[in-house]
């Protein structure tokens, strides 16, 4: 009896001990259906929170753990929500889980202020908000909250207000990441790395970062992860980072240090990765800094820095990525540089480093990527080199390299680039270049090479891209370049080539770039080349060519044109008539425009002859009263251009931003309508071939003032922009022609017309994925100029492809300013709406207040029709706009879903990582989209070159 009631006690008080545990796992269920019901669940991913699974244990459901599985009614303790497309406001409902020690929301589409109140949850010790839309500032309370938290990552939010110091107090955090957030420029608060003696990561990249980093950084002894990078820091590396002996990796590259590398850093026994790129530092590299036995990566480009390389370069164990471009480095490379390491990425370009390319740079097998260019180094490139089957990417140009190539370096199977043009490079071309299946660019221009070329040049099935120019090549061209079905460049000039061209000539149908001049050939124009209806560049100049012009080359649409100085004969086809091609004819002496003398006229041809020109006088005689009349009218059109463009020859006021070879009189007097190469709402275009050397120019001729627009505005502002730019990748004014009633703009020539024109036309399939990275590049780099070098900032207002101008080699430049504005520190605001439909940003429609962040909604725009082919507004899109029609495409199936289907698969992943970082640009939060800065940095990740940085594109938040 007394074992019974001692029984049934014990019973009693267990269930009054689970009685909280029951009650509390009964609530959390409550809390997970509330937090299910405030979010937007596109996926159904939350489905199972339901209320007809209350009865069932939340530790069951999915993304939902507990700390003891086991226990009947455990309380929840971690949920992981990660990349689950969910959206809306953070669901505060999460704060009432008491028992929650996890919680990870990263990689969503949630907004609006960040929870005050998760910092109240006593257990929690990770917490991952990462790749949101959350805004404003961090709420000041999580400086006294947060007993327990060990992980705090806001990564890649809209967060502003001040950097948020006060995380400071946090004193048990290990990890703090806040990069990629817009915050108010601060600087680095000293108190922090202080206080945060536990903390192993400190990742605060791109947080709008300035002063010095603080000498108290040394004190993080528990450090593992340092990433500064892409701030504003300035002043000098303190030394004391070299007491963080824990340290594996060291990110600050992208600020403004100066200075020396301090001495120490070989110390850190740790370290595998350091980057210091794109600073200002000075000095020598110090002999210990590759002294760390556990270095893999070493990342010193575009600094300033000098002296001779580290002898202890050459005996470093782990080595795989050594970058030091950009510099003004000398000397020689350690002889035994690769020996030792498993040496994979080398590129020492831009610097002055001088003697023989080291034998030893592939001894691991494990090479790919060499680039030596723009250097001194000289002798011959090592035969050990053409046993290096890994190579990729090899780059020597600019460089004083002497001596054949080894035979086997030309066939080696996975190049895809060998670029070894201006060296002083002998012998032939071997025929082992079979073996380079991979080639896609040959680059072997301005060398001393002889010999025939190889007939195994025809095998190249990948070959875009072949330039042996300036060399003493001699023999025949190959007939079996024909088989060479994506070639798009051929440069064979001013060699010793003999022969005939080949006339298979037109299989080459994506060629859009054919230059044979000063060569031997001779023979005929074979009349296929007409037939390559894609190619805009055609010069056969300087060579031994006859027989007559084939009026199959009035098919091609050429910007340009040379066959001048051959033995050519016959009239020249009516449709060379225009003033571009009248210097393209030089030289030839028997050819002429209409009728030709022939010492061989019989009297039948004499007798055709009259009968033509009898029936030509017969016709004019029906017209002569039409033609009168309309004498009558072109008459008086041509008194109103004459009055717009000329009131006198002194009134003219040529005003030149550059130096010019031509006078105003050069311009005018060619502006004639069949030079017109393009028409918009400012103006006509002109395409004017001036000066000794006969430099094509483009002309802008704004319309008149009160016909047809703003031309006084316009031209002003164009004016005022272009004449303070300089930059590789903003088209440049030459000058600028006025009088009294006309403007001209005179601009350099773009020889391949507007993005826009190419990428929507026929011509699409030339810009391959290559070329369309490069151009995304181009242009980001230009625009980043306007927002963030030039004081006060410029925003153009009207970016859009078809203001994107591409030059011969397809270099992309930003174009037409006639919109552009000036602004300060705050938004503009407009009068009126500029830009073009499909390309506006929402807030910029709504409100009329313009920023930066206007252009970078519209450059998304571009790089949406980059990866997708696919016009901003377009019929086989709908009546969304692009950006409507990406964004729900990529919702309902994926990245890949709105890639172009004409680009090669292979760059499948590099496209989808661009497609991410447009997404991120058309964002309809403007503090959601990065910085123009920001856009070019994520861009040049995505190559493989610059994959130990690919995080930042990786965690986009797509």
């Amino acid at each position: 009896m007394d074992a019974t009631r001692y029984i049934l006690e014990f019973l009693v008080l267990l269930l009054l001990l689970l009685l909280p545990t029951i009650a509390g796992a009964s609530s959390d269920t409550k809390h997970l259906i509330a937090v299910r019901s405030a979010l937007r669940d596109p996926t159904g991913a939350l489905a199972g929170w339901d209320a007809a699974n209350r009865r069932s244990s939340p530790c069951r459901w999915a993304h939902v753990s507990c700390a003891n599985n086991s226990a009947p009614a455990a309380a929840v303790a971690g949920i992981d929500l990660y990349n689950l497309t969910l959206a809306g406001a953070f669901p505060t409902a999460l704060c009432s889980l008491r028992s929650l020690e996890h919680l990870d929301l990263s990689a969503n589409l949630l907004e609006g202020p960040l929870p005050a109140c998760v910092a109240a949850l006593p257990a929690l010790r990770h917490l991952n908000l990462a790749g949101n839309n959350f805004s404003g500032h961090v709420p000041r309370s999580w400086g006294a909250g947060f007993r327990s938290l060990a992980v705090l990552n806001l990564v890649q939010n809209a967060l502003s207000g001040e950097f948020p110091a006060f995380l400071a107090n946090l004193t048990g955090l290990r990890e703090l990441q806040l990069a990629y957030n817009p915050f108010a420029p601060s600087p680095l608060p000293a108190d922090m790395l202080v206080n945060l003696a536990n903390l192993r990561v400190l990742f605060v990249a791109n947080c709008s970062l300035t002063g010095t980093i603080p000498s108290s950084i040394g004190k993080l002894k528990n450090l593992v992860n340092l990433d500064l990078s892409v701030n504003s820091l300035s002043g000098e590396i303190p030394p004391s980072i070299g007491n963080l002996t824990s340290l594996e990796q060291i990110e600050l590259f992208s600020n403004q240090l100066s200075g020396a590398i301090p001495v120490g850093l070989g110390g850190l026994k740790k370290l595998h990765s350091l980057d210091i790129s794109m600073n200002l530092l000075t000095g020598e590299i110090p002999e210990d800094m590759f002294a760390a036995p556990g270095l893999v990566s070493v990342h010193v480009y575009q600094n300033n820095l000098s002296g001779h390389l580290p002898m202890t370069l050459g005996t470093t164990p782990s080595l795989s990525d050594l970058r030091i471009f950009g510099n003004q480095l000398s000397g020689p490379l350690p002889a035994e540089l690769g020996k030792n390491c498993p040496l994979s990425f080398l590129d020492t370009s831009d610097n002055r480093l001088s003697g023989p390319i080291p034998a030893t740079l592939c001894a691991s097998g494990k090479l790919e990527e060499l680039m030596l260019l723009d250097n001194e180094f000289e002798g011959p490139i090592p035969v050990e080199l053409g046993e290096c089957r890994t190579l990729v990417r090899v780059r020597l140009q600019s460089n004083r390299l002497s001596g054949p190539v080894p035979p086997r370096f030309w066939g080696l199977p996975n190049v895809g680039l060998l670029e070894i043009r201006e060296n002083a490079l002998s012998g032939s071309v071997d025929p082992a270049i079979s073996g380079a299946k991979s080639l896609s660019k040959l680059l072997l221009q301005d060398n001393r090479f002889t010999g025939t070329l190889p007939a195994e040049l025809g095998t190249l099935e990948n070959l875009q891209e072949f330039k042996a120019s300036n060399n003493g090549f001699t023999g025949p061209i190959p007939r079996s370049i024909v088989n060479l079905s994506i070639l798009y460049n051929l440069d064979l000039s001013n060699n010793s080539l003999s022969g005939e061209i080949p006339e298979d000539f037109g299989r080459l149908k994506k060629l859009t770039q054919l230059d044979l001049s000063d060569n031997h050939l001779s023979g005929n124009i074979p009349e296929e080349l007409g037939e390559i209806v894609e190619i805009n560049t055609l010069d056969l100049s300087h060579n031994e060519l006859s027989g007559q012009l084939p009026v199959q080359l009035g098919n091609l649409r050429l910007a340009r044109f040379n066959i001048s100085y051959n033995k050519l004969s016959g009239p020249i086809p009516s449709f060379f008539n225009g003033l571009e091609y009248r210097d393209s004819f030089l030289g030839n002496p028997g050819l002429c425009y209409g009728f030709c003398r022939s010492n061989g006229n019989s009297d039948g041809r004499q007798s055709k002859i009259i009968k033509m020109v009898v029936t030509i006088i017969g016709v004019s005689g029906i017209i002569l009263l039409t033609g009168i009349a309309w004498f009558g009218y072109k008459y008086r059109m041509y008194k109103i251009s004459a009055a717009e463009l000329d009131d006198g020859k002194s009134s003219w006021v040529l005003t030149s931003f550059h130096k010019v070879d031509f006078s105003e009189r050069a311009i005018v007097n060619n502006l004639d309508e069949s030079n017109v190469i393009g028409q918009g709402g400012a103006g006509k275009v002109y395409k004017v071939v001036v000066g000794p050397q006969g430099e094509a120019m483009a002309v802008k001729k704004l319309w008149p003032s009160g016909a047809a627009s703003k031309s006084i505005d316009s031209f002003k502002a164009e004016v005022a922009m272009l004449s303070k730019v300089r930059h590789r990748n903003i088209v440049k004014l030459a000058c600028s022609i006025t009088n009294n009633g006309s403007r001209l703009l005179v601009y350099e020539y773009m020889a391949n017309g507007s993005l826009g024109d190419v990428l929507h036309s026929e011509k699409r399939h030339i810009l391959d994925w290559p070329m369309r990275y490069k151009i995304a590049v181009n242009a980001a780099e230009g625009l980043s100029y306007l927002h963030h070098d030039c004081k006060p900032v410029i925003v153009h207002r009207d970016v859009k492809s078809n203001n994107i101008l591409l030059d011969a080699e397809y270099g992309a430049k930003i174009a037409d300013f006639g919109v552009a504005r000036t602004i300060g520190d705050g938004p503009a605001t407009m009068s009126m709406i500029a830009g073009s439909c499909g390309y506006i940003a929402p807030e910029y429609a709504y409100t009329l207040h313009v920023t930066e962040k206007s252009d970078i909604y519209s450059f998304g725009v571009v790089i949406l029709e980059l990866v997708t082919g696919k016009k901003p507004l377009a019929a086989e899109i709908g009546e969304m706009d692009l950006v409507a029609w990406v964004t729900a495409k990529v919702e309902q199936y994926g990245l890949e879903s709105v890639l172009d289907q004409n680009l090669d698969e292979q760059f499948k992943d590099e496209m989808c990582m661009v497609l991410k970082i447009g997404l991120l640009c058309v964002s309809n939060l403007p503090t959601k989209r990065p910085s123009m800065r920001s856009v070019v940095m994520l861009l040049l990740e995505v190559k493989e070159e610059n994959k130990p940085k690919l995080k930042a594109v990786a965690t986009l938040p797509i």
